[in-house]
């Protein structure tokens, strides 16, 4: 998870019109995002970029909403309740 402050890139979900796929990721790229992974049926993408590149990456033209990646930590199931 980043917080203020955070130096380097950081994990992405974009949510992109689907119908454009292609065409979006294309300039996702060209925005600066390095993509991890491609979803197209979902109309979704995984990637890194520069957190100062992210109010780009929300105006490329197909791109409906920028998610910041969020890791969750779970104990195991038999540790005890906290």
């Amino acid at each position: 998870m980043t917080g203020p402050g955070h130096e380097g890139p950081v994990g992405v979900i974009v949510s992109v019109d689907p119908d454009r796929f292609a065409e979006v990721v294309r300039a996702a790229r060209a925005a600066g995002l390095a993509v991890t992974g491609e979803q197209p049926l979902l109309g979704s993408l995984s990637g890194t970029i520069a957190e100062d590149r992210i109010p780009v990456l929300e105006a490329v033209d197909g791109v409906e909403a920028v998610d910041r990646e969020r890791i969750v930590g779970i104990p195991p199931p038999d540790a005890p309740l906290q």
